[in-house]
């Protein structure tokens, strides 16, 4: 386990972790003496993942945070750190709904690693024949090279379904990536996604959740070649001898179409269907702190308002630093620890922070003290043994506590 300690305050608690373990294990027990009572439950933990299962709005506000935003009509939404991955506040967040092109996030997150950027491949009829009708497309075409990365950037900013379907073919198939995107939503803890279709076509039975989004989200920050993509706001498209320019779709990110940007954004991904609505994960950075905001199906306020409400919402989440409790995480589960063949694999040691939240402390101290009272039991067991064999053999023993 690797363990991060803040640095407020961190000596003086450490040492009080420290004295008060001694305390607990240099207290002399009796023989004689009853177990105790069990101790009432602690307070509640730094987060708590069942909030997030319950519908409705989560926030955990302390004195002086900032009241959520009242424009936000959103069917679900997620605001959550991006470094730590706590969520700040959500409202329905493992509710299933249609993902839009949102999807093409776990697309990258699952093909990207496997393809080679500066790869040459000519495109056949046969690997755009599975795209839908009505598709936003890059303008890929048959008989056309194209380099992996320029396929990318059609996804990434054409939000190009033909590219989408292409780089599938590559990487073996749209039915072996749908499998592989399946396996890396349960690695990444993304319980929510059902993958039917690798560009997020509305298909029966896709679905996604903005818990999930922003898990991938937050994933696909921490990857070079996906946040060099997901932030890039226009890139020229080969057509055989010559190029067009192309534009990402995010207008959070170019500020097109009456949007103004956001200050710091840093992307991610857009989407839309008539099934869907409009959808959006987006992260933006301001100082030292980087925050994943997802939107899923804004009910009010026309095209724009997946945009509008994503500003609030990281507005929100940026005064709100400091002054809320997380009510979740999207930090994957911890994986079992390692047996006695080897030690578990990095990615799958946990990762503590020491809580920074002074009503979270006692908490800890109840670990401390839970700990010290399982090793006096052990103590009285032991000495309760010991009395016994002293009764049968007469002999005489001195316990040094």
């Amino acid at each position: 386990m690797v363990i991060r300690h803040l640095p407020r305050s961190s000596s003086v608690r450490t040492a009080a972790l420290t004295i008060g373990a001694l305390v607990l294990l240099s207290s002399p027990v009796s023989a004689t003496e009853v177990p105790a009572e069990p101790a009432p439950p602690g307070p509640l933990p730094a987060y708590s993942s069942t909030l997030l299962d319950r519908p409705g709005t989560q926030v955990r506000p302390n004195r002086g945070a900032p009241g959520l935003p009242g424009d936000v009509s959103a069917l679900s939404w997620v605001v959550a750190d991006a470094a730590t991955g706590e969520v700040l506040a959500a409202r329905n967040a493992h509710r299933r709904l249609p993902p839009a092109s949102t999807l093409k996030s776990l697309f990258a997150l699952t093909a990207l690693p496997r393809l080679d950027a500066d790869m040459r491949h000519v495109v056949t009829e046969h690997e755009l024949d599975g795209v839908g009708e009505g598709s936003s497309l890059v303008g890929v075409a048959p008989g056309r090279a194209y380099r992996v990365a320029d396929l990318w950037r059609g996804v990434f900013l054409s939000s190009g379904n033909d590219a989408v379907h292409v780089l599938a073919g590559l990487n073996g198939g749209v039915p072996k990536t749908v499998q592989q995107m399946r396996a890396k939503a349960r690695e990444l803890g993304a319980r929510d996604t059902h993958v039917v279709s690798p560009d997020g076509y509305d298909a029966a039975g896709q679905v996604s959740s903005a818990y999930d989004l922003a898990v991938f989200g937050r994933a696909g920050l921490a990857n070079p070649e996906f946040a060099e993509y997901c932030s890039t706001r226009v890139a020229k498209f080969p057509a055989g001898g010559w190029s067009y320019p192309i534009q990402n779709t995010n207008r959070l990110l170019t500020g097109a179409d009456g949007v103004a940007p956001y200050p710091g954004l840093l992307g991610v991904k857009n989407g839309y269907t008539s099934h869907a609505g409009s959808t959006l994960i987006s992260a933006a950075r301001r100082g030292d702190r980087t925050l994943v905001v997802t939107v899923m199906n804004p009910q009010a306020g026309g095209g724009r308002a997946v945009y509008e409400e994503t500003r609030s919402l990281l507005d929100w989440g940026f005064a709100a630093a400091g002054k809320v409790r997380p009510v979740g995480s999207l930090q994957a589960p911890a994986k079992k620890a390692g047996t006695a063949q080897g030690p578990a694999p990095a990615a799958a040691q946990a990762a503590l922070t020491v809580p920074s939240d002074d009503s979270d402390w006692p908490a800890v101290l109840m670990v401390v003290a839970g700990a010290g009272a399982l090793v006096a039991g052990l103590v009285v067991a032991v000495r309760r043994r010991a009395a016994t064999v002293a009764r049968r053999t007469g002999a005489r023993r001195e316990f040094v506590d």
